[in-house]
């Protein structure tokens, strides 16, 4: 410690021992005696400091409680509407969460929660269990419908919110049935949005909602809500190097719910809008390797004949390149696709998650980049062929 720091320390415990010195003389000021008067020390008191949190005003918890309250209201309107699924397949057992979508008896869940399923067994909130059936299916968009056969008057359907108006940064709230443990609540934020991932099938989910709300097996189905209780996507996948909730969850806008279900509760199955193109997204270090006029837009590989973009006269690749970092040769010579319906193509996922707000039989306008020439290409887009 430094002189200068021992000084000041000096200086503070000089100070206390003053301070101790005139609380305990009283109000006439500081005793004294004189050498010759006889005195017997008092014996030492012991004193026992107790800290205490100081309270703070009501109005600072006001805000608090309200939000409080708010959950546990929310909680206790939604609750009803979410159930626990139990499946049995081929392969064992699983489990996974829905909720009601109507009250005729139709829960909306993944389609890998009951994919390849020989018993449904659907657990209510009020704890009865009963059968279950699948109405519909859709593995492009993991949506699935089932249905239970239970009165009217005892389903509490979820309100869909809109998750064109979901944003960045608001409250995120989870129910399900993570590992088996019924109606779980968990709450965080919107971490982000417009996330795309592919699927097995080939083709991708898109607009997907990224939260930070913990989500582990047995949440798939559940709904993901906005603060003031409406469903805003379904909860689906996470990303995690061990395979439990890492901060990384991923939920299926509720939008593609608004447009899938009804086709599968009516057709037991949905047409999605194709547009039978394969393709590249460019990046600066492909559009150096590739020689491109552009360095963001996404180059077509290939197209499918007999497909909505081979009618319209789109073309693939007549050739192929080995670009580093590449796992297979990459097709040059085809159409780059720099716009759609006047909407910037920055990659292919430009073009899958504009696709999602489409539907099939409607007509998109392709802005193109062949040859070095800029083009315009209208497409009427088909449905895409059933895997």
């Amino acid at each position: 410690m430094s002189k200068e720091n021992l000084r000041k320390k000096g200086t503070w415990l000089l100070f206390g021992f003053v301070a101790l010195l005139l609380l305990g003389c009283g109000v006439g000021g500081v005793a004294t005696s004189s050498p010759s008067a006889t005195s017997t020390a008092a014996p030492p008191v012991e004193r026992t400091i107790i800290a205490t949190a100081t309270p703070l005003p009501q109005e600072w918890y006001d805000s608090l409680d309200a939000e409080e309250t708010l959950l546990v209201n929310l909680v206790d309107r939604v609750g009803p509407s979410v159930v626990h699924i139990e499946v049995t397949t081929s392969l064992g057992s699983g489990t996974g969460s829905g909720f009601f979508y109507d009250t005729e008896g139709h829960i909306v869940t993944n389609n890998h929660v009951v994919e390849g399923n020989t018993d449904i067994r659907v657990i209510l909130a009020d704890e009865s269990e009963v059968p279950a059936e699948v109405v519909g299916t859709d593995a492009d968009a993991d949506l699935a419908v089932i249905k239970v056969d239970v009165p009217a008057e005892s389903i509490v359907p979820a309100v869909l919110g809109d998750s064109d108006e979901v944003r960045v940064g608001q409250s995120a709230i989870a129910i399900g049935n993570p590992f088996g443990l019924e109606r779980t609540v968990t709450k965080g934020i919107i971490s982000a949005l417009g996330r795309v991932f592919p699927q097995e099938s080939g083709y991708s989910i898109a607009n997907m909602i990224q939260t930070d709300a913990a989500i582990n097996p047995g949440n798939s189905g559940g709904p993901l809500l906005d603060i003031h209780g409406r469903v805003i996507g379904v909860n689906t996948m996470i990303v995690s190097d061990t395979g439990v909730y890492a901060g990384l969850g991923f939920a299926i806008p509720v939008n593609m719910v608004k447009k899938v279900v009804p086709a599968l509760i009516s057709e037991g199955e949905y047409s999605h809008p194709w547009l039978g193109i394969n393709g590249y997204t460019i990046t600066p270090e492909l559009a150096d390797a590739l020689n491109l006029p552009v360095d963001q837009g996404a180059l077509v590989a290939a197209v499918t004949a007999g497909g909505p973009s081979a009618k319209a006269g789109l073309r693939g690749g007549t050739g192929s390149v080995q670009v580093p970092d590449y796992p297979e040769a990459v097709p040059v010579g085809g159409d780059i696709i720099v716009g759609i319906d006047g909407q910037t193509v920055t990659g292919m996922d430009t073009i899958i998650s504009y696709l999602d707000r489409t539907e099939a039989g409607q007509a998109v306008t392709l802005d193109i980049i062949r040859d070095n020439e800029s083009l315009s290409v209208e497409v009427t887009l088909g449905s895409r062929p059933q895997q």
